[in-house]
């Protein structure tokens, strides 16, 4: 069905030559073909939780602040901003005018409503407590306030003014975020839960939401009202999802995708060969984690979650899986963050002979072992990479006398699960940086957070946290604190870090703008093809 709907969609815009070359001419749109992990659950953005559904929203709304080509702070739905002496109030300045995709002015109102959206508990936000920094956040997201109450008002329908409970130094950086995007409060209490659909959407970004064919394409089209409007040289953006990875790389050397996110790492040494300086790989700010269960018997017990992470050979998962394209992790929070010093597991420095005769002893010692196994189940998300991780880690337990099973499943049925607290043992997750700060890749751990897959509950944890957050004003304190906090997580073995990412992405020499960085984010108005 794909390969038709493309086909359908290349003939439209190019004359077939004899042997299927295409010849375009001057006047043909410009369509740029995705491949984008899976179908996303959502295009709500204060709904969404995953980077598939990031990419395309980025392309449909705007922000206060957005990102340039190379993930750079820039000036997105606001124009300019100012910020009070204390560092806890934000005025921005909206832009002249700028309108929803349906022509009516996009307002202070808007974001007024947005924020207030996102925190109010029956929208079942994940990302509801990324604004608990603002004024009553919180209390409004627990019951304990009023909609009226938050720290977030429209001065006039250009101003719009964000009140914070204290100096937070990533906060216009997490305005970058698709969670605290605008959505046209007409259009959502119009429509309802319609409002999403091809047709009914109202957005504010470089393009507009066609068409969402589920396990096909999802197509966006220019949006001729963006204020950047003349400077978006691509029209047409298919998302495709692309969650067999083998059969991306056919359709990309087919020239059926200009661009995929990743690879199969089985395959590397040959793709390597076989596309060149196509193949793009670098640094990535994001973890590779195990998310368990911790309020699950036995998984309750910190000490048998020690043992089990202590026996997972990451050196081999790194080098043997993955190519060489990940690094061994042992902390939550990946290098790369100035000013910070990540808290590593204890067991980082010894061998992995050393970590395995350790681990056994611990399960012997709470009754596992090769005559009284231990049952675990890993599930993850449709991927070939997962596959071999989980693969390799059932592996490496078996000699442990633990029985690893895997269960897969497509990646919105995955998320989906584990955003609704389903009943698990261990599931791959992994965290991509929402902002360079630790505080992202620790706050999914908080109780409260959305994103806490494991249902990790430590009040130590939870303290210096709180603490971190209190010595905004004190950078240097503030890091002491967040690695305080990342030394409890670490120790309790609320999550088990395996794995620091790198970006693996095909990219088509006829596809321009597309700027490496460590925050992997290509948004298309930056792009061209020829």
């Amino acid at each position: 069905m794909l390969h038709k709907f493309l086909s359908a969609t290349m003939l439209a815009t190019s004359l077939v030559v004899a042997g299927g070359a295409f010849m375009t001419p001057a006047f043909a749109e410009v369509v740029y073909n995705r491949g984008n992990d899976a179908d996303p659950e959502t295009l709500d953005p204060h709904k969404t939780s995953t980077v598939a559904e990031a990419n395309i929203i980025r392309d449909l709304f705007e922000g206060l602040v957005a990102q340039d080509a190379k993930a750079e702070l820039i000036p997105g739905a606001a124009e300019s901003w100012t910020v009070s002496d204390d560092g806890t109030v934000y005025t921005f300045k909206l832009r002249q005018g700028a309108t929803w995709s349906d022509g009516t002015p996009v307002t202070a109102d808007d974001f007024v409503y947005s924020f207030r959206r996102l925190l109010d508990p029956a929208t079942a936000a994940q990302y509801a407590s990324m604004l608990y920094v603002v004024k009553n956040g919180e209390a409004l997201n627990t019951g304990k306030a009023k909609p009226e109450d938050i720290g977030a008002k429209a001065i006039d329908p250009s101003t719009f003014e964000v009140t914070l409970n204290a100096p937070t130094p990533y906060f216009l950086e997490m305005l970058t975020h698709q969670a605290t995007f605008p959505v046209s409060k007409a259009s959502v209490e119009k429509l309802g839960a319609e409002w999403v659909k091809p047709g009914n959407m109202v957005s504010n970004g470089a393009y507009t939401l066609a068409a969402f064919v589920p396990n096909d394409h999802i197509q966006l089209v220019k949006n001729p009202k963006f204020h950047d409007a003349a400077n978006v040289k691509i029209d047409k953006v298919n998302f495709i999802p692309t969650e067999d990875r083998s059969t991306a790389m056919k359709r990309f050397e087919a020239g059926e995708l200009d661009s995929n996110f990743d690879v199969p790492t089985e395959q590397l040494a040959d793709l390597k060969v076989k596309f060149g300086d196509q193949l793009k790989i670098g640094p990535y700010l994001g973890t590779y984690y195990f998310a368990i269960k911790t309020d699950k018997e036995p998984w309750t017990n910190p000490k048998l979650r020690y043992a089990i992470s202590m026996a997972i050979d990451r050196d081999f998962l790194a080098e043997k899986v993955w190519q060489g394209t990940m690094l061994p992790a042992y902390s939550m929070v990946p290098p790369g963050i100035a000013g910070y010093t990540a808290a590593a597991a204890d067991f980082a420095d010894k061998s992995q002979i050393d970590r395995e005769e350790e681990a056994a002893k611990l399960l012997a010692e709470l009754g596992y072992g090769p005559d009284k196994p231990l049952k675990l189940e890993i599930r993850y998300n449709t991927g070939e990479n997962h596959k071999n991780t989980g693969v390799a880690v059932q592996e490496q337990l078996r000699p442990l006398g633990i029985e690893v099973s895997l269960l897969n499943v497509d990646g919105k049925t995955h998320y989906s699960y584990l955003q609704e607290k389903g009943d698990y043992d261990f599931a791959r997750a992994a965290w991509i940086a929402d902002y360079k700060d630790p505080e992202n890749f620790l706050g999914i751990s908080r109780k409260a957070s959305g994103i806490n897959y494991s249902n990790y509950d430590s009040p130590k944890f939870e303290e210096a946290m709180n603490l971190a957050a209190a010595s905004a004003s004190k950078p240097e304190e503030r890091m002491k604190h967040l690695s305080d906090a990342e030394r409890i997580l670490i120790d309790d073995v609320g999550q088990i870090p395996l794995l620091y990412y790198s970006y693996k992405n095909l990219v088509s020499p006829k596809l321009h703008g597309y700027e490496a960085n460590v925050m992997d984010v290509h948004p298309t108005r930056f792009m061209s093809k020829d």
